[in-house]
């Protein structure tokens, strides 16, 4: 049984479905990869440093494994916690990315082409 998937889910996923081919928007390494840059590129703007983003990798990477979809709960009670902390509406910030995406829906897609493949570099 699927699981139900939100209004922003759902858009964030037609979205995805308009931009990239299915093999790429079904990439789950890829999507990780992507997601694991968004939230360092959120951590360095709120002053982590390179040092404490090392420390956090290799205490992560010296525990056991998680089960993903209790990691996506812990992963949006953190986003929204950050937020109200740093004064950021998530809905707005989340909409207005969406919004943005839609507008360079062809250089997003150039970039993709571009990149190397199997690597989790976006360049």
């Amino acid at each position: 049984m699927a699981a139900k998937i939100t209004s922003y889910q759902a858009r964030v996923e037609e979205w995805l479905e308009a931009c990239f081919p299915p093999s790429v928007r079904a990439d789950r390494g890829e999507r990780t990869h992507r997601f694991l840059e968004e939230a360092l590129e959120l951590a360095q703007a709120n002053g982590c440093s390179r040092g404490d983003a090392m420390a956090l990798l290799d205490y992560v990477f010296g525990r056991p494994k998680g089960q993903a979809d209790m990691e996506v709960g812990g992963v949006l009670v953190t986003l929204a916690s950050l937020c109200s902390t740093s004064g950021i509406n998530m809905d707005e910030a989340g909409d207005r990315e969406l919004a943005r995406n839609w507008e360079r829906i062809d250089a997003i897609r150039a970039k993709q082409q571009s990149k190397p493949h199997g690597s989790p570099l976006p360049q």
